[in-house]
């Protein structure tokens, strides 16, 4: 591990936001999925949820050019499922829809934990979903389409929950507990090993300041 790699892993997973996500209401299309996760990326989302459609979602090798070894895929069954899991931690659950009623993206607060529903391009988000949701969000248009690409309205609405972080320094420092970041940090690091280490029940060594592994003998 070269030490200028190391820091370039720290400091990303430093701007990680484990109160941002997004859950993929039966996204079904491999590149809309990978260029989510992109997106997630981008802006420093730890974990991304995904309810499966229901002819499953056909991954091929490669699909997300790597993001997810960065940004961590929970699947869910079904939206139920996921909605009760993201509550518990919280959560407040924003469906992405065009509805009259709907609030401006850009009057959304995204500074509290947030999670984003997004549904298929053809379908949008399923009729449960937007019924369980705390609140509509949406992108006002002025042309003669009525929606945008899924990934492509993923992305604004995550870069203005950016934007509102980045200006209340949401960025500036950790916000996962100390024991969650060391244990990211080595599997980012070390993703063989510590997948080695996790099948045989044993803990992670510890890590200098410029990433190398200190020997368990001392």
């Amino acid at each position: 591990m070269r030490p200028e790699r190391f820091h370039r892993l720290r400091s990303v997973l430093t701007q990680r936001q484990p109160d941002l996500t997004v859950l993929m209401d039966h996204v079904h299309k491999p590149h809309n999925f990978s260029a989510i996760l992109r997106n997630c990326d981008a802006v420093g989302v730890l974990e991304a949820h995904v309810v499966i459609p229901d002819k499953g979602l056909n991954l091929h090798h490669g699909t997300s050019a790597g993001t997810k070894k960065w940004v961590s895929v929970q699947y869910h069954s079904n939206v139920t499922q996921a909605f009760e899991l993201l509550r518990k931690h919280g959560f407040k659950l924003l469906a992405a829809h065009p509805a009259q009623d709907a609030i401006d993206y850009r009057d959304m607060d995204f500074t509290g934990p947030s999670a984003i529903v997004m549904g298929a391009e053809l379908h949008g988000v399923s009729d449960e979903a937007l019924e369980a949701a705390d609140e509509h969000v949406s992108i006002p248009l002025v042309g003669m389409t009525h929606s945008l690409n899924v990934s492509v309205a993923t992305a604004l609405l995550l870069f203005e929950a950016f934007r509102q972080r980045k200006a209340s320094g949401m960025y500036n420092e950790s916000r996962l507990p100390e024991k969650e970041f060391n244990r990211k940090l080595f599997e980012w690091a070390y993703p063989s090993l510590a997948r080695s280490r996790r099948e045989q029940g044993q803990p992670y060594p510890a890590l200098t300041e410029d990433g190398q592994i200190i020997r368990e003998d001392g």
